[in-house]
């Protein structure tokens, strides 16, 4: 297990999910999120293969609509 911060908050994860199975696991929406790991915007193309590391700053973010 490692400590990564989702949103700010701290979450135990398996040492080698991905970003695909990360979203699964906390029933997060696929479609009109972005995900970043420390800073950096991982594309969705990449989503199955990035796994994070200890203490990875993870932020995801919904897409709202609206003016």
């Amino acid at each position: 297990m490692i400590t990564i911060h989702l949103n700010e908050r701290s979450l135990d994860i398996d040492e080698n999910l991905n970003v695909l199975q990360l979203l699964q696991q906390i029933n997060s929406p696929t479609k009109g999120i972005a995900v970043a790991i420390n800073t950096e915007i991982i594309s969705q193309s990449q989503w199955e293969t990035e796994t994070f590391n200890q203490n990875d700053n993870v932020l995801i973010i919904q897409a709202t609509q609206g003016g």
